[in-house]
């Protein structure tokens, strides 16, 4: 990709030389190889882009790919790993224990659902696939019942909300105090207010650093439609509120 750049920029500069011709010696001839080069140039470099463009496509492309297949397979692995305790208390004759699996197991079906029902695919995504990532910030997400985004946010509005979040939970992984191996959940919630959603973040006790975390989220939030607040007296639980679009 480096070449190809530098290609370009050698075919841009390269104008210079009929220009050059044109200002020591004007004649049609010259002009009209300066406007059969410029018109070369401005070719080769539409060429660039559109290839260009192409390439980050199937980057980008690539990556989902990855991503949606790291998903599945966690999910497939958490399924699979269900029923062998579900298969392992029927064979012990446990039938108490299996019917609170069971209901363990339709709780964690249900709370995906209602992240599925938010509407918001690069939300939705972000946060089922969150669980397949190597990280020492684990999210414990709850969505109010019913909670319906998708006709309520416009999808920029949307896309910035997923972005704020994203940012969000990065800053509370890397200026959380969670020692190396050790890990910290966030409770991550989703809930309607009136004409606004509401997105909380809380960690258990005290956070590593507070004020590195507070300055953090309200950098995040700066020159967005939304605006972060810290509700009681916790330091390292903070608000989001949206105003919703109906």
């Amino acid at each position: 990709m480096k070449s190809w750049k530098s290609i370009l920029w050698v075919a841009m500069l390269s104008a210079l030389l009929p220009l050059g011709l044109v200002y020591l010696h004007t004649s049609i001839a010259t002009c009209l190889l300066l406007a059969v080069w410029i018109a070369a140039v401005l070719a080769f470099s539409f060429y660039y882009n559109r290839r260009l463009y192409e390439e980050e496509l199937r980057v980008q492309e690539r990556t989902l790919q990855q991503a949606a297949n790291r998903t599945l397979n966690h999910h497939r692995h958490d399924w699979m790993n269900d029923l062998q305790v579900l298969y392992g208390y029927i064979r012990l004759g446990k039938p108490d224990k299996s019917l609170e699996f069971v209901e363990r197991i339709k709780e964690r079906i249900a709370l995906d659902s209602r992240i599925s029902k938010l509407g918001i695919p690069s939300l939705v995504f972000y946060l089922q696939s969150y669980r397949t990532l190597r990280t020492n910030l684990e999210l414990d997400v709850q969505v109010e019942e019913g909670l319906q985004l998708q006709d309520k946010l416009s999808p920029a509005s949307g896309e910035e909300l997923t972005a704020v979040i994203m940012q969000t939970v990065r800053a509370y992984q890397f200026s959380g105090n969670a020692q190396q191996g050790d890990t910290c959940t966030l409770r991550l919630g989703f809930a309607q207010e009136g004409d606004e959603v509401l997105v909380s973040f809380e960690t258990e006790g005290n956070h590593g650093n507070p004020e590195l975390l507070q300055g953090q989220i309200y950098n995040i939030v700066q020159g967005k439609i939304m605006k972060a607040e810290q509700p009681g007296p916790g330091r390292s639980r903070f608000m989001l509120r949206l105003p919703l679009e109906m």
